[in-house]
């Protein structure tokens, strides 16, 4: 699927100077899997796979998290274009948010977006996400160095959840 997706995904996905199909081998996806299990295990990292209708249509991980006095992690997602524009994603990451700050116990979570990626910025700003800054020549992305707008949503920032939220706008 990711592979199907390539020039959707690609704009928007790390690069590392390695090419998309040499990231999206099947080698390179059993060790990202490994390496993917060895994260969650040691509580750095909460990868989700998401589905819709009974086949897989994305992602959504929390990475990077780091307990203590900070008690964070990065959210990250995508998904199939197949799926795009039903609210697949936004009801995925807003459940993904509730998790982690609920049994997870976490209290910020930052996502941080390529400035041209709209509806990547809306999807945050609708589940209550604020900008708060910018970062220049964050990440190796698409094979250059990019700037990401820094996103973060904050336990106390949704009292009722990241879900009703989400669906008292959307009336779900």
């Amino acid at each position: 699927m990711r592979t199907a997706n390539e020039d959707w995904l690609a704009p928007w996905e790390p690069s590392a100077g390695i090419g998309w199909p040499d990231r999206h081998s099947p080698a390179a996806y059993r060790a990202l899997r490994r390496a993917s299990s060895r994260r969650a295990r040691a509580g750095l990292s909460l990868p989700f796979a998401l589905r819709y209708q009974g086949r897989l249509a994305g992602q959504v991980t929390v990475d990077n998290v780091v307990r203590g006095a900070l008690r964070s992690g990065h959210l990250g997602y995508w998904l199939d274009r197949a799926v795009a524009g039903r609210g697949v994603a936004s009801l995925a990451v807003a459940l993904v948010c509730d998790h982690a700050f609920g049994p997870v116990g976490l209290h910020r979570l930052q996502a941080d977006i390529r400035p041209e990626n709209g509806p990547s910025r809306r999807l945050v700003e609708r589940l209550g996400f604020r900008r708060e800054g910018l970062f220049r020549s964050y990440l190796d992305i698409d094979g250059a160095w990019r700037d990401h707008l820094g996103y973060a949503l904050l336990a106390e920032d949704a009292p009722g959840g990241v879900l009703a939220r989400w669906q008292a706008q959307t009336g779900h």
